[in-house]
């Protein structure tokens, strides 16, 4: 006899959704973060530009999106993730757009630098921290390293479409492909995206079904809770531990690999396209370490992490100047170890960030961390294209980024648990590093 006993259906919490629609988010939004690598030498060849000069415009860029995290991360507690994620992709949309009018040096470094450098920065990272610490509490690392794998990936995924559309129809049209992709996905964000669970009455993911709803994020003035959550961090070891180490994480990818990767294979005879394809395996490569980096962040001492981390892409920096020079077996090498490793620090240091400072001002200070990600970044995009200026080629460059990866490596080691104690005040919880 046929049972006739209804099955319950299965409701997938919002939380999924939300993390849903922020991928897709970062990921349409990330299209610019590819355009100065392809960019670099159209337009060195139609404005006459320096490489140093460019490379300034992309290192503005690259410190604005940095610095624009920690207070979108306090805007989102203020006004709401939708508010600020919209704002950001308006920016994104408007500097990306007018770049293909751009006649002289300083507008690049308005459009390219400032705007876009604002916009970037107001989601990225700040944006994957929020959303996982606000609504998930089981499977965090595992969001952490989604999201974060959406806006590396998708970065270089773009890459050889980009960079078709530079070598064909122009490089205007690779501008105007990116402005679209950030417009594609303002209709999910207006339709789907949520600031809280306690917005909409739901606990996060995970969370035990007998604990209460917490309270919405207080609404504080955003440029001073920024800036206090700074202050209060500045004072602990290992802010500075985890600063460090992320600038060196900014220098040896976003500055030096994802800027002059393109540029440094045009000089060993590889096609600029050839060369996006590589970076764009980078991408595919990428999305397999930095989910595996958050599953394993959800089970394994982050610390421990990094060390392997930091160490592994080390080594991979050492061989590729002969990689290039070979273009065989070791460059494939370099691709398959460097995008495992591209972003899989991310999780580990969020975890870190809010291990040590909670759940509230974790993301803040996650946001301010980033930033030394993007400093170190943008202070490599300069060196490295002043290296190659003076000397020639990159080999300097990267023989240098090696040993700074050693480096971090060994200082992430030190970073301490807060002193279980009556008072959660970050000032008094974290031991000092070193």
């Amino acid at each position: 006899m046929v049972s006739m006993v209804r099955q319950p259906r299965v409701r997938v919490h919002l939380a999924w959704v939300v993390a849903a629609v922020t991928f897709l988010t970062l990921l349409g939004s990330s299209g610019f973060r590819s355009a100065p690598g392809v960019l670099i030498v159209p337009l060195e060849e139609e404005f006459g530009w320096s490489r140093t000069v460019i490379s300034a415009a992309v290192s503005v860029n690259l410190v604005l999106f940095g610095l624009a995290g920690p207070f979108a991360a306090a805007a989102m507690n203020r006004f709401g993730l939708r508010r600020v994620v919209l704002s950001a992709l308006g920016l994104v949309a408007l500097g990306s757009g007018l770049t293909v009018a751009m006649t002289a040096s300083w507008q690049l470094v308005l459009l390219w630098g400032v705007v876009v450098g604002i916009g970037t920065g107001a989601m990225a990272g700040v944006l994957a921290a929020t959303v996982a610490t606000r609504w998930f509490v089981r499977r965090r690392g595992l969001v952490v390293g989604a999201l974060t794998a959406a806006g590396a990936t998708g970065q270089l995924v773009f890459l050889p479409a980009l960079a078709a559309l530079a070598a064909g129809p122009g490089w205007r049209w690779s501008s105007l492909a990116v402005t679209l992709g950030a417009l594609a996905v303002v209709p999910l964000v207006v339709a789907f995206l949520r600031d809280s669970p306690a917005a909409v009455g739901l606990r996060p993911y995970g969370a035990p079904p007998d604990s209460p709803i917490a309270p919405p994020p207080v609404r504080a003035n955003p440029v001073g809770t920024a800036l206090a959550a700074l202050r209060d961090a500045a004072r602990t070891g290992a802010f500075w531990v985890l600063a460090g180490s992320f600038a060196i994480c900014g220098a040896t990818t976003n500055g030096l690999v994802a800027t002059h990767l393109i540029p440094a294979a045009h000089d060993h005879g590889i096609a600029g396209t050839t060369a996006a394809g590589l970076l764009a395996l980078v991408g595919v490569f990428d999305i397999a370490g930095t989910l595996a980096s958050g599953w394993l962040t959800d089970r394994v001492d982050p610390r421990r992490l990094l060390l392997w981390y930091y160490g592994l892409r080390g080594v991979a920096l050492l061989v590729l100047t002969p990689a290039l020079a070979d273009g065989g077996i070791g460059l494939v090498g370099f691709v398959v170890i460097y995008g495992l490793d591209w972003v899989a620090t991310v999780p580990p240091t969020v975890a870190l960030c809010t291990e040590v400072y909670g759940r509230e001002r974790g993301p803040i200070v996650f946001g301010w961390v980033f930033a030394s990600h993007q400093v170190g970044a943008a202070v490599a995009a300069t060196a490295a294209g002043a290296v190659r200026t003076a000397l020639g080629d990159y080999l300097v460059a990267f023989l240098a980024a090696a040993s700074l990866c050693l480096v971090a490596a060994l200082i992430t080691q030190v970073v301490r648990s807060p002193r279980p104690g009556p008072s959660p005040a970050p000032a008094a919880a974290i031991t000092a590093a070193g």
